[in-house]
């Protein structure tokens, strides 16, 4: 596969009619001195007049939805729909990345992997094919400054990237695959003999190696194809190579990590629920509990 000419023809994306004026705005921000906090909210600070407050402000509105965060922005705090310090502080007493070679699959726009450089690894790579997501991982990096490499890239070119990964991220991609397996080979195929891949899926209680597979929607997602019990989904990694499997947490999504700001457009948890039963989904199924494992290759 020719990533190179794969990245040229996705460059062309951030062309497109909705990305562009996005771009445009990006362009017209100017260098400034900054220091930066990498904590519970990823935090920009400096000397800016209000002109240039005004400017950022109207910035970070105009790249909404702001999934993952929260980001502090000189005066202008970004409110995510996803408290993402909670998912990161459940993963950090796990790993240590320093002089690692990191993978984030599924980056969005790059709260992770901002997190990660306090732990000075060697390199992070960023892998996600969205132009939005990685406007917004520019703007911020803009101010940041950090040397975080982001490719419009996904999950299934990292068997094809041309260098092998210490340590994998892969949190809430999964269940967006119709091949599970497929997925979790693509990523072993990315990762040095005795890499440790973290990821997080949805799942379903049970002893049987099963998976509901959602008619349509679970919790108003169209893309969710399996969500699995926890056996099921150890069969899954072994049966894409790896040799051990160690369940960290399960955890049941819940307000505090996931809700309606000002700062995305349409719908959040609250709306994903059944008005009667928070255990169910809209569509009567488990409501979204999460897992978290550590796959080492």
């Amino acid at each position: 596969m020719n990533l190179d000419a794969l990245r040229s023809e996705r460059r062309k994306w951030l062309g497109w009619k909705n990305i562009a004026p996005l771009r445009t705005l990006l362009d017209a921000l100017p260098e400034i001195e900054t220091t930066c906090q990498f904590t519970d909210v990823i935090t920009v600070s400096g000397e800016i007049d209000a002109a240039l407050s005004k400017q950022i402000y109207e910035t970070a509105m105009a790249l909404r939805p702001w999934r993952k965060g929260p980001f502090q922005l000189f005066d202008t705090y970004i409110d995510s729909e996803w408290n993402s310090a909670l998912k990161y502080n459940l993963l950090s007493p796990h790993f240590d990345l320093k002089g690692k070679r990191v993978a984030d699959v599924g980056c969005n726009n790059g709260y992770y992997m901002f997190r990660m450089l306090s732990q000075q690894p060697e390199k992070i790579v960023g892998f996600d094919p969205s132009p939005l997501f990685l406007t917004q991982f520019d703007f911020v990096n803009h101010f940041i400054k950090s040397d975080i490499c982001y490719e419009l890239l996904g999950i299934e070119h990292l068997a094809f990237y041309e260098e092998k990964f210490d340590t994998v991220f892969c949190l809430g991609v999964l269940y967006h695959r119709s091949d599970p397996v497929s997925a979790l080979k693509s990523l072993k195929k990315g990762m040095v003999k005795g890499g440790e891949l973290y990821l997080d899926t949805f799942m379903i209680d049970g002893d049987e190696e099963v998976a509901l597979t959602p008619h349509k929607t679970y919790s108003k997602i169209p893309n969710i194809y399996f969500v699995p019990t926890i056996p099921a989904l150890k069969n899954w990694c072994y049966r894409a190579g790896f040799s051990q499997v160690e369940v960290l947490e399960i955890t049941k999504t819940t307000p505090d990590e996931q809700r309606k700001t000002d700062w995305i457009e349409g719908e959040s948890l609250e709306n994903f629920l059944d008005p009667n039963n928070p255990d169910l989904t809209v569509e009567g199924y488990p409501a979204p509990k999460r897992l978290y494992i550590r796959a080492v290759l």
